[in-house]
């Protein structure tokens, strides 16, 4: 009986020590997958400053077409009333693509201007006439674009993420066309003193 006991035992402690390897083989798969997983997660995870680059063209594109909306409400000008116009039509398409853009990356951008540029908003809607105009011509057709283009033209030179670069560079040279304009705009106002 003793003979048999042995043989059966040492046919058990292969199965078992079989098992055993089979279970620690499919965890070492599965961790390995895991690693893999997050890896590819991180990988596919839009780079720190190309997010931070989409959120602040956001909030700017928010500010601009919020202004100008405010400026379509409040001038007589034709010519403030004219870029206003511009300004809430291209900078709406501009956000738009943006949205499509962050979606495709898995970020959700800002849906409201920031909070300091909602201050700057406040100041203008308390304005009126010839000094709302000069204000609004200053402080979004020439301050905010400056600072727009320079955005942009940063990105579209450093963004890490092709898709995020090539939508900097596109949408740079319109950026540059409404600071021009802002420009010969605020130009023309401050001519009429």
């Amino acid at each position: 009986m003793s003979s048999t006991f042995r043989m059966q035992s040492a046919n058990i402690a292969p199965r078992r020590s079989g098992t055993l390897i089979k279970v620690l083989g499919l965890t070492a798969m599965s961790v390995a997958g895991l690693a893999l997983m997050i890896g590819h997660a991180r990988a596919d995870e839009l780079p720190r400053a190309d997010k931070s680059f989409l959120n602040s063209a956001a909030e700017a594109g928010n500010a601009e077409v919020k202004a100008s909306k405010i400026a379509l409400e409040k001038t007589t000008n034709p010519d403030v009333k004219s870029f206003a116009t511009l300004m809430v039509d291209e900078h709406t398409t501009v956000g738009d693509n943006l949205k499509k853009l962050a979606t495709t990356k898995n970020v959700e951008p800002p849906t409201e201007p920031s909070v300091a540029q909602r201050a700057k908003i406040a100041v203008l809607e308390k304005l009126d006439g010839a000094t709302f105009d000069k204000q609004y011509v200053s402080m979004i057709g020439v301050s905010a674009h400056k600072d727009a283009v320079k955005l942009f033209s940063k990105n579209a030179a450093e963004a890490k993420d092709p898709d995020v670069k090539d939508f900097a560079a596109k949408t740079l040279p319109g950026l540059q066309h409404h600071l021009d304009m802002a420009n010969a705009l605020k130009a023309k106002l401050d001519a009429k003193k």
